[in-house]
């Protein structure tokens, strides 16, 4: 009875055996797999470059000469008119960049009076600073690229020009410089293609405004 015992618990145990030996066989299996396409993915993010667009738009209710703005702004200038009604707007500055993803940017220049009001000497450049800390291209879920903006910095030194009103007879008043420095820092998302505000900046006497919009996109292979 003993044998027979023994016999019936090894011919009963081995199925059990072997069916967890291959549930456990599956989920190695599974897991390598599942590992293989995370690593797949990060490789693949490592080797992604990304098109970067920052607009810096100045809108104003000086009476400035029109200018054509890009036709991919044209819905979010629609917004802008109904958020700021400002009676112009025009791009001021248009800045190219590529980026890999997981990189940064970090960019200084000195260009042209951003303002208008400014503009009235070419003596008068302002001075810009551009930065993202981190640049990261993500899944929402739905199957959407989503681009992440950690660190977004941009800082500008704007000149701004007034007039002494004491001058001698017959001469011009002599115009006064002094720079004001305004800037934005923040972490944005967006959309891959899809331009958006990251935010405004309320600048000078006249009460002008530089906005800036940001968008993104995978760079052509």
């Amino acid at each position: 009875m003993l044998r027979t015992a023994l016999r019936n618990l090894v011919n009963y145990s081995l199925p059990i055996f072997l069916v967890l030996f291959c549930l456990t066989a599956t989920s190695q299996l599974a897991l390598a797999q599942e590992g293989a396409k995370t690593t797949a993915a990060e490789h693949k993010n490592d080797d992604l470059n990304l098109d970067t667009q920052l607009y810096l738009i100045v809108g104003t209710n000086q009476d400035v000469s029109d200018s054509k703005l890009p036709a991919a702004l044209d819905p979010l200038i629609k917004q802008l008119r109904l958020a700021l009604p400002f009676k112009n707007y025009h791009v001021a500055a248009t800045l190219l960049n590529r980026v890999k993803s997981d990189g940064h940017l970090n960019l200084s220049w000195i260009g042209g009076p951003l303002l208008e009001s400014a503009a009235e000497t070419k003596h008068t450049p302002s001075f810009n600073e551009f930065n993202v800390r981190t640049v990261r291209v993500v899944d929402d879920g739905e199957g959407r690229t989503i681009i992440r903006m950690e660190g977004f910095k941009f800082g500008t030194r704007i000149p701004i020009v007034t007039y002494n009103g004491v001058a001698a007879a017959g001469t011009p008043p002599a115009p006064i410089i002094n720079y004001e420095n305004t800037g934005l820092n923040t972490d944005i998302s967006m959309r891959e293609g899809e331009p958006v505000v990251v935010g405004t900046l309320n600048v000078g006497p006249s009460g002008d405004a530089i906005i800036l919009v940001m968008s993104a996109r995978h760079s052509p292979r």
